[in-house]
């Protein structure tokens, strides 16, 4: 494991993961076993929840369960630190090399966490985002 995502952990065990935890009746649910993306390690019953909660078009609230590896754990809360009160095109813009920016150091097996978290998130947001349309298509 990179020492800059070790450090990371280690700073995240101290502060009890500031965005852990669930969100009752998010806007948008997902499930990254669902939605068949793989972020956590391959072994044992691994997985992250994201629940969103919107406010119009940008992220009042973001939080996550999972179970998963340290580093998954350091992308998953990065990813919501990076999304906390954006819009949602510029949650869509993210990149790995944000999530870096927030590390302090590039990180291989970081980035195919993020990569996999931002695979996830903006399916979930385009589906929010075409069920508005569906929903007002169908009201006109």
């Amino acid at each position: 494991m990179d020492e800059a995502v070790v450090k990371f952990y280690r700073r995240l065990l101290r502060t009890d993961f500031l965005h852990a935890g669930s969100i009752e009746n998010p806007t948008i649910f997902l499930d990254s076993v669902g939605e068949r993306v793989q972020i956590c390690s391959q072994a044992g019953n691994n997985f992250i929840h994201l629940y969103i909660k919107l406010r119009e078009n940008s992220i009042e609230n973001i939080k996550y369960l999972c179970t998963c590896d340290p580093t998954a754990n350091v992308a998953v809360e990065i990813l919501c630190s990076l999304a906390l009160g954006k819009s949602i095109a510029d949650v869509a813009r993210l990149t790995p090399e944000d999530f870096y920016t927030v590390l302090g150091s590039p990180s291989e097996d970081l980035a195919k966490k993020a990569k996999g978290l931002l695979e996830l998130i903006r399916m979930g947001l385009k589906r929010h985002l075409e069920s508005r349309v569906s929903v007002s298509e169908k009201a006109g």
